[in-house]
């Protein structure tokens, strides 16, 4: 079974760079304290770690 991430925007988007800004619209979140579930793989947990100071990441098992 393949591992899923449900990751959750904490913190808001205002005043940080554009490539920020642009990862964390990529990931699919839109508004403060939305979750998206995602695949775990490298590009999803490079993008995690650009922004991981915005979100909150959780592992599920599915």
């Amino acid at each position: 079974m393949a591992k899923k991430l449900a990751i959750t925007l904490t913190r808001s988007v205002i005043g940080r760079p554009e490539d920020q800004r642009v990862t964390v619209k990529t990931l699919g979140l839109r508004k403060l304290h939305q979750t998206v579930v995602h695949n775990d793989n490298p590009a999803i947990r490079g993008m995690i770690n650009k922004v991981s100071h915005l979100v909150k990441v959780q592992e599920l098992e599915q």
